[in-house]
């Protein structure tokens, strides 16, 4: 895999063992959105304060299809993915797109 394009916003992340692409693009904006039951920014922001375990799948596959990675987006549910490292993933994601 070629690194991350940061002036994109992408970052990567060792997930189900293997370097991931992540992105926050506003397709994966839009799905996350829509997967949290949320709409608008400042309710986002609130809303991934507290994420749950389900919540943060939500948000990592929609992250991940934004880098690309829509392989193991559509298959998070039944891979070997760290939650600490799914979390980091995800605040690494957030921090490049800021």
């Amino acid at each position: 895999m070629t690194g991350a394009n940061g002036a994109r916003g992408e970052v990567t992340a060792t997930l189900a063992g293997a370097e991931r692409r992540l992105c926050l693009t506003l397709g994966a904006l839009a799905e996350i959105e829509s997967g949290l039951g949320v709409s608008g920014v400042a309710a986002l922001g609130a809303r991934m304060r507290v994420l749950s375990a389900v919540d943060l799948m939500i948000v990592l596959a929609a992250l991940l299809r934004g880098g690309g990675e829509a392989g193991l987006a559509d298959e998070l549910g039944r891979s070997a993915v760290d939650p600490r490292a799914a979390a980091e993933a995800v605040a690494r994601a957030f921090a490049a797109a800021a």
